[in-house]
């Protein structure tokens, strides 16, 4: 049974719902789940967990995430990108450095609407089913957050970007308010997401052609996708406590532990979860044994 997480690259044209069909297949087990939907269209970095690193997807998601992109200014489309239909066409009149000043304007928190076309459920039907469909429906505003953007290019109309960004980020959406903003409209023509957290980059992804004939060797083990966390270490004594989710108040165990940070836990050398204290003691939050 293979526990760990594999960090696919995902090829354009697929479904993230396709790419954890196929390692469901690869890794033999239906104990698989994806860590952030990608757009068909987009590229790049999607850890997939597998077995007992299911229990790790929130803290996957949760992450910030990195992604290069590209623009095209003087269109807007139904889906806010170039697969959609083109609803107007506007010649671009702004130069470089307003669409700069624009950029600056986005960075930090910021309330997003989701885009129709997207995987969100509203009454248990998708976005997109419904956009399908012609319906469009009311979608509450939510609170992310844009961390830096570094603009790489500028060959108006296309502008090329790299963004880091809070976890439900729609880059087309962020593409379109620009667009807006400049009084242009704007169309998503690209997207590459490059990393997800600290753990998981282009430079240790891989194609799911290049996982078919050996998955085992690709795997990122539990601990190691978690190595953002800082640790701390237990003795034997410990252990019957924290695998029965027992509240630790002892300061002599805990007395070096920060409230409120989320630690790699371990008992002399076994890794077996992550844990937290509050103001009353420690526990496990997760356990992986």
């Amino acid at each position: 049974m293979i526990n760990g997480v594999i960090n696919v690259y995902k090829e354009s044209g697929m479904t993230s719902f396709d790419v954890v069909r196929k390692i469901k297949k690869i890794a033999a087990t239906g104990k698989v789940g994806h860590t952030g939907t990608l757009d068909p269209m987009a590229t790049g970095v999607l850890p997939i967990c597998i077995g007992k690193a299911t229990k790790l997807v929130d803290y996957i998601m949760g992450d910030y995430k990195v992604y290069r992109a590209e623009m095209k200014l003087g269109l807007k489309s139904d889906t806010l990108d170039s697969e959609g239909k083109i609803l107007s066409e506007k010649p671009v009149s702004c130069n470089e450095e307003q669409i700069r000043k624009e950029f600056e304007k986005f960075i930090g928190e910021i309330v997003q609407v989701p885009p129709m076309y997207s995987a969100l459920k509203v009454n248990g039907k998708r976005l997109y089913e419904l956009a399908r469909e012609g319906k469009e429906v009311h979608r509450d505003g939510r609170t992310i957050t844009i961390y830096n953007i570094d603009i790489e290019s500028i060959e108006i109309p296309y502008v090329r970007f790299k963004v880091k960004c809070s976890k439900g980020t729609y880059i087309r959406t962020l593409i379109d308010d620009i667009g807006e903003g400049l009084g242009t409209g704007a169309i998503m023509t690209s997207l590459e997401r490059v990393e997800s957290g600290e753990a998981f980059n282009i430079s240790n992804s891989y194609t799911l052609g290049e996982i078919e004939n050996s998955i085992e060797d690709k795997i990122i083990s539990i601990e190691d996708s978690l190595k953002k966390y800082p640790e701390k270490r237990f003795t034997k004594e410990a252990k019957k406590l924290l695998v029965n989710g027992v509240k630790i108040g002892n300061p002599r165990l805990i007395g070096n532990v920060k409230e409120g940070i989320l630690y790699r836990v371990y008992v002399e050398d076994l890794f077996i979860g992550l844990g937290l204290k509050d103001s009353i003691g420690f526990k496990i939050e997760k356990l992986f044994l």
